[in-house]
């Protein structure tokens, strides 16, 4: 399957802007054949807020806003699945740094996560995700997801490949340099295919590095963004790579696993 990531540069709280900016790009790798497309952490809002105000003036349900309706059409559309952050609004009123799962077939809405390690400022807006790490079948593919600075955990990915995922989505807005180099090592340490998809830009003074990123397995950079470009990076992947979990004849690195001596 050919999976993609959008590098792209959200305008700050102009949501229609940025679905609309979105479009043309879920557009053209769908032209490509892309079947799984991700996103970047917020990429319909914006990133760097003010105050608590600002959120809550943008944020949305899920599923009933109309980002996540605009997720769903062009699911339909194209016959894909797409994974996207957004800032979500629950029925209570509180916030959460959260990423939407898309589909083609019934509803098209197939799921959310809500992000569990949030990063510097995002605490004083955002609450912490409570609804656990989960993997989604698309059929083609398990497919997990988290959301930016959770990659600084290696038990988040962790839980996911344990939980069965062939495939990490990893929407983001990454600032720090770091991301790019250990996503491959977090691959090959779960034998997993990632997706990083980050943004570029700058906001009030903050700065995106760009450099999304698909990895293999094996390590393998098998497509990586510039620093500053909006762009779509696709690639052809054979899922099957992602459940083989034996190094050689004797190892098998959750078979390996010893539990038991990892907590302190």
């Amino acid at each position: 399957m050919k999976v993609a990531y959008i590098q792209m540069e959200p305008r700050l709280l102009e949501v229609h802007k940025n679905l609309s900016r979105a479009e043309r790009f879920i557009k053209d790798a769908a032209r490509e054949g892309a079947k799984l497309i991700v996103l970047p952490e917020l990429f319909d809002t914006g990133y760097n807020f003010e105050s608590r105000e600002e959120v809550e003036g943008i944020a949305q349900q899920i599923p009933d806003g109309d980002t996540t309706e605009f997720l769903v059409e062009q699911a339909r559309e194209h016959e894909i699945f797409i994974v996207a952050g957004t800032a979500e609004k629950d029925e209570m009123g509180k916030l959460y740094n959260s990423a939407v799962i898309a589909g083609p077939l019934g509803s098209g809405y197939i799921g959310k996560y809500r992000k569990i390690h949030l990063f510097y400022r995002e605490k004083l807006f955002f609450e912490p995700g409570n609804l656990g790490f989960h993997v989604f079948n698309i059929g083609m593919a398990k497919v997990g997801v988290m959301i930016c600075f959770d990659w600084f955990f290696p038990e988040a990915m962790r839980t996911l490949a344990l939980k069965g995922a062939d495939i990490i989505a990893h929407p983001s807005n990454l600032v720090m340099p770091y991301a790019p180099r250990a996503m491959p090592i977090r691959a090959l340490e779960n034998r997993v295919f990632s997706i990083t998809a980050n943004r570029v830009g700058e906001e009030r003074g903050l700065r995106f590095i760009g450099k999304s990123t698909i990895a293999s397995p094996r390590a393998e950079v098998l497509a990586m963004g510039s620093e500053e470009g909006e762009e779509v990076g696709i690639v052809e992947i054979n899922v099957e790579e992602a459940r083989n979990k034996r190094i050689n004849e004797l190892n098998d690195i959750f078979k390996d696993r010893r539990p038991g001596f990892y907590f302190v």
